[in-house]
């Protein structure tokens, strides 16, 4: 694992098209931004675990398997 330390407004860059912005930090919590092109899935590490879950239960094929969008919205 790769550990980085980032400050307030600060990035890291994934490969030549994802960036990772620290927006916000608040006691434990920090608020991330990402940029990313559309086609890339991003998903909370936990909601990624139970879309897997689904996906096995259902006995689908990889091709038929759950995949949800990504929504977000702005606040700024």
């Amino acid at each position: 694992m790769l550990v980085l330390t980032r400050r307030l407004d600060e990035s890291i860059i994934i490969g030549d098209n994802i960036e990772i912005k620290v927006l916000e930090v608040s006691g434990e919590q920090v608020r991330l931004g990402i940029i990313a092109p559309k086609d890339v899935s991003i998903y909370r590490k936990e909601l990624y675990e139970k879309i897997k879950e689904v996906n096995i239960a259902s006995g689908k094929t990889k091709e038929e398997r759950l995949v949800l969008p990504l929504k977000f919205k702005e606040r700024r």
